[in-house]
């Protein structure tokens, strides 16, 4: 198996933080078209083999896609009729790119009327006025793809292993992460909210249910982190045992696995496995979920 991408969070910074922002316009445009299902999963986007898309979206004219290729440095969207327009992916402004694709969806009849701004970020510019973010490196953007790729490897073999109610592997726009999520079959308390610039109604119909959900944030540490936490919290959950290199992060509330211990273990996957695997347990304890 090759090797793992190194990719440094400090390094690809300007590239994250824009990329982010284009993501944000594309998952709205979702999310505004595709038919509502519980825990927002319907304005996830999913991991491609060139990079990110929205998968089909059937709305009132028929199905379109929008797919970043990241392998390409290139956006494109597409109908179900054969049209296709693509915006080329390179330094441009979030403002630059929205306006594109606005004009885009236009041409081919894909409603775009999205709140235009971004949520779950402390400074929510508006897409249209956004001209700090701009910066685009194609060797970043590529190497972010493969590690998602690594990711959903290991989140897809540990969701296969459960009988209970769970999510897709899929990817949430809002906080840029890759995320799978086991449930109880129990309600839960409703969430607080205060999540910058995001409804707290959003989060209450995320987490309406017992939940324990993994995933992979690319912001985290030196290279980004493998995490996993429980809602609601419970008694001894935070002290559970988990493999070398994982621990508790008091502040994030939940178990972090830095992914350049993972990539620099002898065998990767089997360590992810292990890491998922711990805290799950932890997260059912005796009630044996699914």
């Amino acid at each position: 198996m090759a090797e793992r991408t190194e990719l440094r969070v400090d390094e690809w910074e300007p590239t994250r933080r824009t990329l982010h922002m284009w993501l944000q316009i594309v998952g709205k445009i979702r999310m505004i078209n595709a038919d509502p299902v519980n825990h927002w999963w319907h304005v996830t986007l999913h991991v491609s083999p060139r990079g990110l898309t929205t998968g089909p979206v059937v709305d009132a004219a028929g199905v379109f896609e929008i797919e970043f290729d990241l392998l390409h440095d290139v956006l494109v969207v597409r109908r179900q009729d054969g049209r296709s327009e693509s915006i080329a992916l390179a330094d441009t402004t979030v403002a630059d790119f929205y306006a594109a694709l606005l004009a885009i969806c236009a041409r081919l009849d894909i409603d775009a009327r999205i709140h235009a701004a971004p949520n779950k970020v402390d400074r929510a510019i508006p897409f249209a006025d956004d001209t700090i973010h701009h910066v685009y490196d194609p060797d970043h953007a590529r190497a972010f793809w493969r590690q998602l790729v690594d990711v959903q490897r290991g989140l897809s073999a540990y969701r296969g292993g459960f009988r209970g109610k769970s999510s897709p592997v899929h990817f949430f726009w809002g906080a840029m992460d890759l995320a799978v999520t086991r449930f109880s079959g129990r309600p839960a308390p409703a969430h607080p909210g205060g999540v910058p610039n995001c409804p707290d109604s959003v989060m209450v119909e995320s987490y309406s249910a017992e939940l324990a959900s993994a995933g992979f944030w690319p912001g985290a540490g030196e290279e980004g982190a493998y995490y996993a936490y429980r809602y609601p919290d419970r008694p001894g959950y935070r002290d559970a045992p988990v493999p070398p290199g994982a621990y508790w992060d008091d502040t994030l509330r939940e178990f972090i696995l830095p992914y350049e211990t993972v990539r620099r273990s002898s065998d990767p996957d089997a360590l992810v496995k292990q890491f998922l695997t711990a805290t799950f347990d932890a997260a059912q304890g005796d009630d044996r979920w699914g």
